[in-house]
C-alpha cells in the first residue's frame, strides 16, 4: 500500500507545479522575493514607503457553484479570473491597490493539465489586477470530493494610504452614483441559475439569438476586474466617496454598505441597458423583479458615489481604463437604503 493507492498522487502534484510556473511568472512584480515552490510567498514591504499611514487591506472569496458549469463544459481557464476578481474588487473598492494573491484548489483528483488551466486563469486575473501570484495550494481529497470536481478560493492583500481609503462616510445628498458595466452574471446567484436552466451540455451549448452566444459561453464569462478603472479615477484627481462591489445580495444588500446613516441611494433602471442574460433568466424562471435586483448585479458590477462636479471626470477616467460607465442615480436624504425606480 502507498499514498497513490490511497488516492493521492504526489507525482501529479509535482507536475501541476511545473505546468503552472510559466503562468505564475507572468504576474511577478518587483516586490516579489523568491519564486514558486517555497513554504510561503515573500513580498517586499517597499510598497509601503512614501505613505503617511499605510493600511493593509485584504479580501477572500471563492467562485461558488459557477464551477459546476466549468465541470459540465470542461472549461477551466476562466474560473480563476472569477476568483481573483471577487477578492481584488473588494480591496479596490476600499481604495486599495492589490499587491499579491494566493489561491487554494481542493480537488477530488489532481489532473495536472486541469490544475494548470485553473491557475492560468488565476494568473490572468492577477495580471488584470496588477497583483502578483505569490503562492497557493492544491489539495487532493479522495473520498471527500468527486474525482472530476474541484473548489477554488483565493486571498488578496492590498495597500492604501489611510487618507485614500474609500469609506462612504462623506457621502451626502446630491452626490452622483456612477455604475460600471458588468460582463454578465459574474460569480453570484448561480444556485438560482442552475434551477432555471437545465444543467446539461446540450442546454449550455444552445445558441440564443438575444444573447448572441451560447448559454454556456454567456454564463461562464469571467467577472470584470475594476482595479485599473478605480486607479484611473484616482489618477484623474477624483476623490471617490463610496464604492460598492455588486456581488451576492445584489443592489439591496451591497449599495447600502457604502452609505452613511441618513443617506439613501436612488437608482434609475432606465439609466443603462440591462444585459439580455438577466431578462432571459427572469422570464424563464418567472422571477420577481425585486428578487433579480436582490440577487444579481443586473449589469452593474461596481457603483461609485462622487461629488456632482466630479461626475464627468469620473466617467471619462473609467472610459480611459476600458470600462463602460453610466450615470445611474443620486444620493438623497433619508433612511439608509436603496430605491430602484
Amino acid at each position: 500500500m502507498d499514498y497513490r493507492k490511497a488516492g493521492v498522487d504526489i507525482e501529479a502534484g509535482y507536475k501541476s507545479v511545473e505546468l503552472m510556473k510559466e503562468y505564475v511568472k507572468g504576474t511577478e512584480r518587483p516586490e516579489v522575493l523568491g519564486g514558486i515552490g517555497g513554504f510561503s510567498g515573500a513580498f517586499s514591504a517597499a510598497a509601503l514607503k512614501g505613505m503617511e499611514k499605510p493600511v493593509l487591506l485584504s479580501g477572500t472569496d471563492g467562485v461558488g457553484t459557477k464551477q459546476k458549469l466549468a465541470f459540465l463544459m470542461d472549461r477551466h481557464d476562466t474560473v480563476g479570473i472569477d476568483c481573483v476578481a471577487m477578492c481584488v474588487n473588494d480591496v479596490a473598492c476600499a481604495g486599495g491597490e492589490p499587491l499579491f494573491f494566493l489561491d487554494y484548489i481542493a480537488c477530488g483528483r489532481n489532473v495536472p493539465e486541469k490544475i494548470a488551466e485553473i491557475v492560468k486563469g488565476v494568473a490572468e486575473g492577477c495580471k488584470q489586477a496588477g497583483a502578483a501570484l505569490v503562492g497557493g495550494e492544491t489539495a487532493e481529497h479522495p473520498g471527500l470530493m468527486p474525482e472530476e470536481e474541484y473548489d477554488l478560493a483565493g486571498f488578496s492583500v492590498g495597500i492604501a494610504d489611510e487618507k485614500d481609503l474609500i469609506t462612504g462616510e462623506h457621502i451626502k445628498e446630491g452626490d452622483i452614483l456612477i455604475g460600471m458595466a458588468s460582463s454578465g452574471v459574474h460569480s453570484n446567484g448561480f444556485s438560482l441559475v442552475r434551477r432555471v436552466f437545465d444543467m446539461t451540455r446540450e442546454s449550455l451549448d444552445t445558441y440564443y439569438e438575444e444573447l448572441g452566444a451560447t448559454l454556456g459561453d454567456t454564463l461562464l464569462a469571467p467577472t470584470k476586474i475594476y482595479v485599473k478603472a478605480l486607479k484611473s479615477v484616482k489618477d484623474a484627481g477624483v476623490k471617490v466617496k463610496g464604492a460598492s462591489h455588486i456581488t451576492g445580495g445584489g443592489f439591496y444588500e451591497n449599495i447600502p454598505r457604502m452609505l452613511p446613516e441618513g443617506i439613501r441611494a436612488e437608482i434609475k433602471k432606465e439609466s443603462y441597458e440591462v444585459p439580455p442574460i438577466f431578462r432571459l433568466l427572469q422570464k424563464k424562471g418567472d422571477i420577481e423583479e425585486h428578487v433579480m435586483y436582490n440577487t444579481y448585479n443586473m449589469g452593474l458590477g461596481m457603483v461609485l458615489a462622487v461629488s456632482p462636479e466630479d461626475a464627468d471626470i469620473t466617467m471619462e477616467a473609467i472610459r480611459k481604463a476600458g470600462e463602460v460607465p453610466y450615470r445611474v442615480g443620486i444620493c438623497m436624504a433619508g433612511e439608509k437604503g436603496v430605491d430602484i425606480c
